[in-house]
């Protein structure tokens, strides 16, 4: 308060300046989930959680801008190289991770293995890079972030589903507390989707509860389900490190078919040939693996740099995420752990 002095003092008058809506004002938002809401209840959904998950939800801007941020979004045809990705997610600390990890859940993962076909350290391996072994998967409340991403629609038939999934995930009992994780509505320890959650997440422990937020069980047998569904073949590793001749000529096997899904990750590999094949031609594998197993040659970082003959179970690794960087470290990391 100014001191009183006896006279009266100007105050300068300072128009005010129309704020932007604030989010829940968009009424383009608010009817787009409405349209949510109705497919919802289509869907089988209840009306009270229905109004519970769309009653003053508002899209969420840093989601919006995580999401335009991503590789996927710009023209840029440059592919950086892979060795700087590996040294950092097939690194010490995850090693040790994914070891120490293999020594807790000893008891119970040759089960798992049993049961689905799947190597404990490919299952680790998964764990390791999606949620760095349950410490970290996202605190964005999943409602929201989803119904943001359909509403962007870059992707919006998926998000659209998966914010469908996640209310269906709460008919069924799931709290909202649990119902938190990435900015693209993955979640838990695996960071499925509510959709794959619906579909593939397993009771691993037999407590009625399919717990892949704080269950070591759960998740390593709700990640192996996902992986026998794709396609797993119990006995074949996801590839190996091989030897490639200084004249090997490369055009010769190139491959000549598009893949349906993710073309230009698998753009990058050769044609299928068998190992007996591969090694008519010279190359060498570095690590055990069958001759009548099928593969194809990839060189991420091109000619003279580290190469791999990948068999069909690297593709299942591409249906988790298809980026080759991520299916390679993935493999990488499995062996590290497996040793």
């Amino acid at each position: 308060m100014a001191a009183q002095t006896g006279q009266m003092v100007a105050v300068p008058v300072v128009q005010a300046v129309p704020a932007s809506p604030p989010p829940e004002a968009d009424p383009a938002f608010r009817g787009y989930v409405q349209l949510l809401a109705a497919r919802a209840r289509a869907e089988g959904v209840s009306e009270a959680t229905i109004r519970a998950y769309t009653e003053g939800l508002t899209p969420n801007p840093r989601v919006i801008s995580l999401d335009r941020s991503q590789p996927g979004t710009t023209t840029s045809g440059a592919i950086p190289r892979f060795e700087p990705y590996r040294r950092t997610h097939v690194d010490a600390n995850r090693i040790a991770g994914g070891r120490r990890t293999y020594q807790e859940v000893a008891s119970f993962v040759p089960g798992i293995e049993a049961k689905y076909g799947v190597p404990a350290p490919v299952l680790l391996a998964i764990f390791g890079h999606e949620s760095n072994y349950g410490r970290i998967k996202g605190d964005f409340d999943l409602a929201r972030a989803l119904a943001t991403l359909a509403y962007e629609g870059r992707r919006r038939e998926l998000f659209a589903g998966e914010f469908i999934a996640v209310l269906k995930m709460a008919d069924r009992g799931i709290s909202r507390e649990r119902l938190k994780g990435s900015w693209a509505g993955a979640f838990g320890n695996p960071q499925f989707l509510p959709s794959v959650y619906l579909r593939l997440a397993v009771d691993g422990d037999g407590d009625g509860d399919r717990d892949i937020w704080h269950s070591q069980a759960d998740t390593l047998a709700s990640i192996a389900n996902y992986f026998r569904d794709a396609g797993w073949r119990p006995g074949q590793p996801w590839g190996v490190a091989a030897s490639v001749p200084a004249d090997f000529r490369r055009a010769s096997v190139a491959s000549t078919s598009r893949s349906p899904t993710c073309p230009r990750v698998h753009a990058r590999h050769s044609r299928w040939m068998t190992v007996a094949e591969w090694k008519a031609l010279g190359i060498q594998p570095l690590a055990p693996i069958e001759d009548s197993v099928m593969a194809s040659l990839f060189e991420p970082d091109g000619p003279g740099t580290p190469a791999y003959l990948l068999t069909g179970n690297y593709r299942v690794i591409l249906h988790y995420n298809c980026s080759n960087f991520y299916a390679l470290s993935v493999g990488l990391l499995a062996d590290e752990i497996s040793r």
